[in-house]
């Protein structure tokens, strides 16, 4: 993955919706979602499980279509093949890219958002490209 596609991702994106966000500390996409709301954005937590209540001071949403502003960004924090779902949902509201997180591995996913016109990033952390990057706020 080319560091200036995700150098671009994470410098244009303002707003992520975090699909599989928890309300468990230890939880990668807990600490993740704290990390991006420190560095400025606007993180939208999605979770059936917690839709309805707030996340890290956030409204949690059950999907994405709930979401009622643009999302630049869609944030994959599930298991591989719950991605291409995940896919189809962020084509369908519109966003700019989609973000499957370290393991998160789905070619055909990746290839669907693609050709529909999202930047894709695979099996990579916005928490650790940021820093890596050199765009820490």
């Amino acid at each position: 993955m080319d560091n200036k596609v995700i150098a671009d991702v994470l410098t244009t994106t303002r707003h992520i919706a975090l699909v599989g966000a928890s309300d468990n500390p230890g939880r990668a996409s807990h600490y993740v979602m704290a990390y991006l709301l420190e560095q400025g954005y606007k993180v939208t937590p999605v979770s059936p499980k917690l839709a309805g209540q707030t996340l890290l001071g956030q409204q949690v949403y059950a999907t994405l279509e709930e979401i009622p502003e643009p999302v630049d960004m869609v944030d994959v924090f599930r298991n591989a093949e719950a991605a291409y779902g995940v896919a189809q949902e962020a084509i369908a509201i519109g966003a700019k890219s989609l973000w499957l997180q370290q393991g998160v591995i789905n070619e055909q996913a990746a290839v669907l958002a693609a050709d529909a016109g999202l930047t894709v990033v695979m099996d990579r952390c916005p928490k650790i490209e940021i820093p890596r990057l050199g765009l820490e706020k």
